[in-house]
């Protein structure tokens, strides 16, 4: 008897690995989209808070009192 799987065998395990080729795909493929969103939000953020730096460097370097904090 020969150790080579019949070609019913072989061709039922490579459907087989592609299936689980095929869910490991789109699992990484959500992964990825899910990353990015976060990316684009965190990048987003960086943005505003160096919008905010800078207002608040240009409002110290113009000499102009700073307004009181709305507390006061």
């Amino acid at each position: 008897m020969s150790d080579t799987p019949s070609e019913p065998d072989r061709l039922a395990r490579l459907e087989i690995r592609l299936t689980e080729q095929e869910a490991v795909i789109e699992d990484l493929n959500a992964a990825i989209t899910a990353q990015w969103k976060v990316i684009d939000r965190l990048t987003r953020q960086l943005a505003r808070v160096q919008e905010q730096l800078e207002d608040s460097a240009f409002r110290g370097a113009s000499g102009a009192p700073e307004p009181p904090p709305p507390h006061y």
